[in-house]
């Protein structure tokens, strides 16, 4: 993703790409329908391939782009990982509160994650079908701390009832949004500073790297995370 001029940004979109992960029928081509189109699907099919669909939302008066990706959970359909995550600055990792295996599930596919894209990504682990309350197996509180674990966000939703479905979504927009701005003002910083330098007659500039290192060049451009 990649930075945009201050007369840019009047006029352009932000657009962020999240993917949506976890084990088959957990509910997160449901969670996607609810979101973007306000529909459920009581009998829908295991997803067939790759599907995405665009969301806008606004975030400090900024039009935000989410192009949200949905793929499925079945081992057979591993093949289309790289390119899924290829470019994700976000993920929703899905379980199913009934099944507990879907729950264990979890850092396999938060392994494939850190394998396919940026360490960075803005993750929200999402406990779906919240509703199901007597046929639960995943506690509220094994989430919470498998999360606080990961160093995740954590939320239970219901794609059949719409608890907290806009909710998971908007958490993972407004905090990459959150981290954009935040590098956009280090970025104009560095800029001030470096004209100051050059008022000294220093053609050389130093840009801190997010691991610390320092390296000659002009401000560092890329991803939010």
């Amino acid at each position: 993703m990649a930075f945009y001029s201050e007369e840019q940004q009047q006029t352009e979109d932000y657009l962020f790409k999240i993917v949506l992960i976890g084990d088959s029928a957990v509910g997160k081509s449901n969670l996607l329908a609810r979101f973007a189109r306000d529909e459920f699907y009581p009998n829908s099919k295991s997803t067939i391939g790759v599907e995405f669909q665009t969301q806008k939302m606004e975030i400090n008066g900024k039009e935000v782009k989410a192009q949200i990706w949905d793929t499925a959970g079945q081992e057979r359909f591993r093949a289309v990982t790289s390119a899924y995550y290829r470019g994700a600055v976000g993920a929703l990792v899905v379980y199913d509160i009934s099944r507990r295996q879907t729950f264990e599930s979890v850092g396999r596919w938060l392994n494939e994650l850190h394998t396919h894209s940026d360490m960075n990504v803005v993750t929200i682990l999402v406990g779906n079908k919240s509703d199901l309350r007597e046929a639960r197996e995943v506690t509220t509180g094994e989430g919470k701390a498998l999360a606080e674990a990961q160093g995740l966000f954590f939320i239970e939703t219901s794609a059949l009832d719409s608890s907290n479905v806009a909710s998971a979504f908007q958490t993972v927009v407004k905090e990459i949004f959150n981290i954009l701005s935040r590098k956009v003002i280090q970025s104009q910083e560095l800029k001030i500073k470096d004209a100051g330098w050059m008022e000294n007659g220093k053609t050389t500039t130093v840009v801190l790297q997010d691991d610390g290192k320092q390296e000659d060049g002009e401000s560092k451009k890329g991803g939010c995370c």
